[in-house]
C-alpha cells in the first residue's frame, strides 16, 4: 500500500484553504478510504500548531476559526492514529544525528533534514511538501518528492496507486 510522508506545509493545507488544499484533501480522503497510509513526524504536530497560532495572532484566523481548525486537526489526527492509517514518527537522538551530514551537504535547516530522515525512517514511498528546497534536497538523497501544490501530480500519484492496487488484487485468470 502506498505510504505518503507529509511535512507540516502539506498538513496545514488540509485545514487552511490555500494552494494545495484540494490535493491535501484528496490524500486524506484516500487515507480515510483505506487506500493509502500517511506518515509524518511528531515534530510536524508542533509546527502545524505554530503555523495556526501565527495565523491567529496576525488576525488571519479569528479566535473562533482558530478553535475550529485546531479541533479539526487534533480530532482527525487522533482518529487516523486509532485507525492505524497515520504513522506518527517519533524524533529520536539517532535520527537527529543523521540530519547533521544532510545539513552540511545540502545546506538546509535541521527541520528540513529531519523531514528527510523521518520520511526514510517511515519507509514512505513519497514525500509531499510545498517547500521547493526540501523537494530538491530529498530528491538528491533518493527520495521521491513532489510539491503538494501541483494537484495534477498528486492526482496522478493517487490514480497510479489505485491502478496498482487493483492490479495486485486482481486474479491472474
Amino acid at each position: 500500500m502506498l505510504k505518503i510522508y507529509l511535512d507540516s506545509s502539506a498538513i496545514v493545507k488540509r485545514y487552511i484553504s490555500e494552494p494545495g488544499t484540494p490535493a491535501a484533501d484528496l490524500i486524506f480522503d484516500e487515507c480515510w478510504m483505506g487506500r493509502l497510509h500517511i506518515a509524518t513526524s511528531i515534530w510536524n504536530i508542533g509546527e502545524v500548531l505554530g503555523v495556526l497560532d501565527v495565523r491567529r495572532r496576525r488576525g488571519w484566523l479569528s479566535e473562533e476559526e482558530f478553535k475550529e481548525v485546531l479541533k479539526n486537526f487534533v480530532s482527525e489526527t487522533i482518529k487516523l492514529l486509532h485507525l492505524k492509517s497515520l504513522n506518527l514518527i517519533p524524533v529520536s537522538t539517532s535520527m537527529l544525528i543523521k540530519t547533521w551530514p544532510l545539513i552540511l551537504k545540502e545546506h538546509i535547516y535541521e527541520a528540513d533534514a529531519l523531514q528527510i530522515q523521518a520520511c526514510i525512517h517511515s519507509n514512505s514511498n513519497i514525500l509531499l511538501t510545498a517547500d521547493k528546497e526540501l523537494i530538491n534536497a530529498a530528491t538528491k538523497t533518493g527520495i521521491k518528492a513532489i510539491n503538494i501544490e501541483n494537484e495534477d501530480k498528486v492526482k496522478k500519484l493517487i490514480k497510479n496507486n489505485a491502478f496498482n492496487t487493483k492490479k495486485s488484487n486482481s486474479h491472474p485468470y
